[in-house]
């Protein structure tokens, strides 16, 4: 197997980069002379460091409140001055994560949309059977702190191998609530999860929380692609023919949902999710054939919005978000992404009805494992040495 997403430990990064051929696509590549001296990465919330953090979160309930995910299972709040914050742990289910593989762990948050008044966030980790889904309320109204006692499951996906888990997990505008899975793991899909639709894995899924049916703690809606077929197909899928989607993000000005998938040898891609859409994997990694490596049946599939190549014997993209907040307004609009392995660092416009144009940063930052927003859209990296830095244009 080449090389799996970015939650690797350092010692297999090594042996990746120097082991590693590489080949693939052209892409569209500007250098960002003018603007990009002015960015610069800041130490944020004081210096403060975390067990390997994958996310930083905000509950949308206007408080400013941080949530970072720590890979071993633990959620740490920040709160107050976020310059000196007062950091505590919001919730702790260490004893139900798996964290043993790299690619393993707590890996997702999603703070419900009535979170204000329901106190109702849900996660994304792996445990010893694979990939669960699950959701936890406050200890109580008013209460700042989750309840480890309140966890209810709402989907147990088995997962062959331990790499290739997604991840991944955010409500769109529609009020559902939308998750990543990878393909299953190893290397190739070797079980062909991406394209079969009987299999949750290598997929975008989509359901609907607030409601139950029966045994499940969710129902399905009704405009899902496959909702109530008759062939077998699984009717929590969104979109399909996906690797391993690490980072998915809505556009919160748009409602786009945008998605990095990594590569297995040859391209990095950025795609626009959208419903009943098939990306490809494993007939396809990006714009290149792959099972067949030539002449390939692309009818019906959906082509990346963009795409790079590795470099420098590695890569493993990190997808981020559309910037939408008020300190950098050169990059409003702009998509922001990176690698964890090289340190490269992007911008992507997009417009729908032109070619997708990257900029390529000189800012440069190593092992970014995942980007986050606060509620006014500013953008934070975390990085897996344990600090997390904030995007800033450097003119204050």
């Amino acid at each position: 197997m080449r090389r799996t997403f970015g939650l690797i430990w350092l010692t297999t990064i090594l042996i990746w980069m120097s082991s590693c051929s590489w080949g693939g696509a052209k892409v569209n590549v500007i250098e960002d002379t003018d603007k990009q001296d002015q960015l610069q990465f800041i130490e944020a919330f004081g210096g403060e460091t975390f067990e390997v953090p994958v996310a930083v979160r905000h509950a949308g309930d206007g408080s400013g409140t941080l949530f970072v995910v720590e890979k071993p299972g633990i959620i740490s709040m920040l709160s107050g001055n976020l310059d000196e914050p007062t950091k505590e742990v919001f919730i702790d289910i260490q004893d139900k994560v798996n964290s043993q593989g790299g690619e393993q762990g707590l890996l997702g948050l999603a703070f419900h949309p009535d979170y204000i008044n329901n106190g109702k966030f849900y996660v994304n980790y792996t445990s010893e059977v694979g990939t669960v889904i699950e959701s936890y309320s406050v200890n109580s109204v008013g209460s700042k702190l989750g309840d480890p006692e309140s966890g209810e499951i709402l989907l147990t996906i088995k997962q062959p191998f331990s790499n290739h888990n997604g991840g991944e997990i955010a409500f769109g505008e529609d009020g559902y609530l939308y998750i990543a899975t990878g393909d299953g793991g190893s290397g190739g899909d070797p079980q062909g999860n991406g394209q079969n639709l009987e299999s949750l894995l290598g997929k975008i899924l989509r359901i609907n929380v607030d409601s139950s049916n029966g045994s499940h703690t969710y129902t399905i809606p009704a405009d899902n692609p496959f909702y109530k077929n008759k062939d077998g197909f699984r009717e929590e899928i969104y979109a399909y023919g996906l690797r391993n989607p690490w980072r998915f993000s809505f556009d919160r000005e748009t409602g786009k949902l945008w998605a990095a998938d990594v590569g297995q040898n040859s391209v990095e891609e950025i795609d626009i999710i959208e419903n009943g859409h098939n990306y490809g994997w494993n007939t396809m990694e990006g714009s290149l054939c792959f099972k067949p490596k030539q002449g390939c049946e692309q009818a019906n599939l959906t082509s990346p919005v963009w795409e790079y190549n590795p470099e420098s014997g590695g890569a493993s993209i990190t997808g981020g978000y559309v910037y939408r907040g008020k300190e950098i307004p050169s990059l409003v609009g702009k998509y922001i992404f990176a690698d964890f392995v090289d340190g490269r660092i992007w911008t992507l416009s997009y417009d729908d009805a032109n070619r997708a144009v990257a900029e390529m940063l000189e800012l440069k930052e190593f092992n970014i494992t995942s980007f986050g927003e606060d509620e006014a859209g500013e953008l934070y990296a975390c990085l897996y040495d344990g600090r997390i830095v904030r995007l800033s244009s450097g003119l204050q």
